[in-house]
């Protein structure tokens, strides 16, 4: 369980607060706000009842607390008590905080009514204790009482910690210049009181410059398996191996918070939502309000009566059979032949056998992995699982094993492998594939080319030469991210510590930016997210020569850009033979479309187009060609050689970017089918315009098109 913890920050919001200084784009209070801020949302999201905030604003307009009567304690007001901050906690203080009129009150007397403010919560129960200011360092300070408040800040085992803009601060290597005489003299008598309460004390500019590092969560270890890792059966063989070990994850893979369904509050009949198949919650189930509830769904299940009104009926869950689906059939299992079915299993680490380790590859790993150590506060135990973790390392081993780590769950197969370090000594442990697990894949060589005789080519197009794998080898050589000290020593170049995930840390702090200010745009991820996307500059430049040599190795050429625009400014394809068939036969541009073979003839001619007229008069001709098949139709004789027509025609110009071609002749041609101008009642032909999806070209399809998909529905619509 998570320790309980109890913060107050006491926030400057004197009328100094609200200028501009040292050149920074925002306030002093922005600035300030920025940690304030960052340290809340990063209580909120853990969602702990037991991480506590309070609120208390300096220099305020008004006085608000507790000893208000005494004149040490005005203009200082609580924005919030003591207690578990949730979404509508923070936008209500976000509208309080605002710089006041003021610059009349005592830091120190704040600090005191904070210490009130713990103790009356916390009373004699353990809490992780702890006062943070922000202020300025302008104005008045009392410094009487010091000891006495020094003394109780320990006694009650408080920390305390001072942030200020622009305090000095030797170890960060920050001063500030033509500084104010009260406030070097507000900045001591911080600083003091900090260091006689064994508290942190710095200059805002650190504290804000660290906000950008993100923070790895410290999560407390659950054992996944408390049991016995045994060797034969211990009951029946008196010299069974059995010792009680305890299983941890040694890594977990850590996910990004998820995402949830909210509706709207409304005041809707329950009526309704029922039948609806959702129900939401009301303000009584959501005690902290807000303009979102939770979305709940609700299921029914049915199945087809032909007797039943609407020709379904609906059931009940209890009365559903469980069914597995085996290729496309649906098998029913009762619950009594599954129970058959079920491999009874008792909770248990047993050992299967042993492997050397140059016998086992890496890549049979399954899952992520865990620790196996000795029972916590069994020291024979412990000294067992040592006496075992030397015996697979002196012998170069791994135990194969086979792990339930509850009654009645499916067994699975572990390795376990030793490791010792110098303070701590465990048996790391990761699952293993059955045989129905592994998919075997054959891939050809990389090295050499079998043809299809079965001779064996090293030498072929397709493969590298030395002097490319030469080239690739100094490349990769180059790139090379370990350096050296000094002295020769390899220095890590990539520390894992400094690496974090992107996705994990970017959707947090976008998750937090946004609950303080809904309506601004999230700000760009931080660099320490970014930096790890390109390898350094440096290294970039080191390693260019290197590129331009393999580039040389591998005769590699630059490949043009994709022809954005129109189909015609690109060249006509060419036969596999190279041959140019339309100069040999010393064929003309063709000047007519014939009605006996439309669609090739439309095709060339597009094809040899030059300019937007020629396309025009194409898409004219095929136009007449079109509707005269249609005119002369028998019936639906030449229903489908116009569906294919217009199939190819509409394919054509949204290739060629003219959909405006193809659009005025559909909404013509619809025109005269409508008005049976083209032999008649020809409706069954739109409806199989329509059941082809030749409708309009809307802007999705092309982005010449100026018509919108609810348009093109509209459009093929056989209402005139």
């Amino acid at each position: 369980m998570a320790d309980k913890e109890a913060t107050v920050y006491i926030v400057d919001l004197g009328k100094s607060m609200g200028e501009k200084r040292h050149g920074r784009p925002v306030t002093d209070l922005e600035w300030v706000m920025e940690y304030v801020w960052d340290r809340i949302t990063a209580i909120v999201a853990t969602g702990r009842k037991t991480a506590t905030i309070g609120v208390i604003g300096l220099k305020t307009d008004e006085t608000s607390n507790e000893l208000e009567e005494d004149p040490h304690f005005r203009h200082i007001s609580v924005l919030s008590g003591i207690q578990q901050f949730l979404m509508p906690d923070i936008r209500k203080l976000a509208g309080t905080i605002k710089p006041s009129k003021t610059d009349k009150g005592d830091a120190i007397s704040a600090i005191i009514l904070a210490i009130q403010m713990i103790v009356t919560y916390c009373k004699k129960l353990k809490y992780k204790r702890k006062i943070v200011l922000v202020t300025n360092g302008r104005g008045w300070m009392s410094s009487e009482d010091l000891e006495q408040i020094t003394q109780k800040i320990k006694e009650d085992n408080i920390e305390l910690v001072v942030l200020g803009t622009d305090f000095d601060d030797p170890e960060y290597g920050f001063k500030e210049e033509e500084k104010d005489a009260q406030k070097a003299e507000n900045e001591a008598l911080l600083r003091g009181l900090v260091e006689d309460c064994d508290g942190a004390y710095g200059t805002l500019e650190q504290a804000v410059s660290e906000m950008d590092i993100p923070r790895v969560k410290k999560v407390r270890t659950v054992a996944t398996f408390k049991g016995y890792l045994q060797l034969g059966n211990p009951e029946e063989y008196e010299t069974a191996l059995r010792i009680p070990v305890e299983r941890y994850y040694r890594t977990y893979v850590a996910k990004p918070p998820s995402a949830s369904s909210f509706v709207l509050r409304s005041e809707i009949p329950e009526q309704d939502l029922e039948e609806s198949g959702t129900v939401t919650g009301t303000p009584d189930t959501h005690p902290e309000g807000g303009p979102l509830t939770s979305v709940r769904n609700l299921r029914t299940y049915q199945v087809t009566d032909e007797n039943a009104p609407g020709g379904k009926v609906d059931v009940e869950r209890e009365e559903l059979a469980k069914g597995y689906e085996y290729g496309r059939t649906a098998v029913h299992i009762s619950a009594t032949d599954e129970n058959i079915t079920t491999l009874e299993t008792f909770a248990a680490l047993e050992l299967v056998g042993f492997i050397q380790t140059d016998k086992y590859d890496r890549y049979m790993h399954l899952t992520t992995t865990n620790i196996i150590v000795g029972q916590r506060g069994n020291d024979k135990a412990s000294l067992a699982v040592s006496s075992f973790i030397h015996a697979l390392f002196e012998l170069e081993c791994f135990a194969v094993a086979r792990l339930v780590t509850k009654e009645n769950k499916a067994p699975v197969m572990v390795l376990l492998a030793p490791s010792i370090e110098p303070d701590y000594e465990c048996l790391l442990e990761v699952q293993l594939p059955f045989a129905e697990d592994v998919r075997t894949y054959r891939f050809p060589p990389l090295d050499r080319v079998i043809t299809v005789s079965g001779k064996v080519v090293t030498e072929h197009r397709n493969l590298p030469n030395k002097d490319l794998l030469d080239a690739m080898s100094k490349y990769v050589d180059s790139m090379e991210l370990a350096n050296t000290d000094e002295d020769g020593e390899p220095v890590e170049g990539l520390p894992i510590d400094n690496s974090f995930s992107p996705v994990l840390h970017r959707i947090d702090s976008a998750i937090r930016y946004r609950a303080i200010h809904p309506n601004d745009p999230v700000p760009p991820p931080s660099k320490n997210l970014t930096k790890l996307s390109q390898p350094p500059q440096e290294l970039v430049e080191k390693a260019e020569r290197y590129l331009e040599k393999l580039m040389a190795a591998a005769d590699v050429k630059k490949v043009p850009p994709k022809a954005k625009g129109r189909k015609r400014a690109r060249e006509s394809e060419k036969p596999l033979s190279g041959l140019d068939v339309d100069a040999l036969l010393h064929q003309e541009k063709r000047a007519k479309i014939s009605s006996n073979n439309a669609i090739p003839e439309f095709k060339q001619t597009l094809a040899q187009a030059e300019n937007i007229e020629t396309i025009t008069e194409a898409v004219k001709q095929m136009n007449t060609i079109i509707e005269d098949q249609v005119q002369n139709s028998l019936g639906d004789a030449n229903y489908d050689r116009v569906n294919e027509a217009l199939g190819v025609m509409r394919g054509e110009l949204i290739a060629f970017e003219e959909p405006a071609l193809y659009n005025d002749f559909l909404r013509q041609l619809k025109d005269k089918l409508l008005k049976e101008e083209l032999g008649g009642d020809r409706r069954e032909l739109w409806w199989l315009l329509r059941r082809s999806k030749l409708g309009l070209i809307h802007h999705r399809e092309s982005d010449q098109s100026d018509v919108t998909e609810e348009q093109a529905k509209e459009g093929v619509n056989s209402k005139e």
